[in-house]
């Protein structure tokens, strides 16, 4: 096998949906030896990514597989379809970032696979920006007196 690759096109006027939305979409496989495939895995998720720990959740996910005797040639549209959910909403902020995408991985015979991804938004949350704070020239202390801050 030489070349393998995936292209996603989600189905609709933008890549920005609102919760509730119906996420739909198709995908193919280009590759040399069709019948290589062994199973294909499609999923909406999201992840994480910025401070602290990194999460991910999948919300759809469907298995095909060429290993229960039909042979599905996944070079022709496969298509896909969910709705989706009142959240996380799509997020790009200063210390956290939540992403949604559709991931196909392929798993091949003799152990290869790969993968593709196609990001979208679910619903309109303006960005973050970062506040930077500057400290009050004069701090009162306790007797309310003015003392400068150290």
């Amino acid at each position: 096998m030489t070349d393998s690759s995936i292209r996603i096109r989600l189905i609709g006027d933008s890549d920005c949906y609102e919760p509730g939305d119906t996420l739909a979409g198709e995908f193919f496989v280009e590759i040399d030896e069709p019948e290589a495939i062994r199973v294909v895995e499609i999923s909406a998720l999201w992840y994480t990514e910025g401070k602290g720990e990194e999460d991910l959740a999948v919300h759809f996910f469907e298995r095909v597989a060429n290993d229960n005797g039909e042979f599905v040639d996944m070079r022709q549209s496969q298509p896909f379809t969910t709705k989706l959910p009142a959240s996380p909403l799509s997020y790009d902020g200063v210390i956290v970032k939540i992403h949604w995408c559709v991931r196909i991985r392929v798993f091949l015979t003799r152990g290869r696979e790969f993968s593709g991804e196609r990001s979208f938004q679910l619903g309109r949350v303006p960005a973050g920006v970062a506040v930077a704070q500057e400290p009050s020239p004069d701090v009162e202390d306790e007797a309310g007196d003015h003392a400068p801050q150290q």
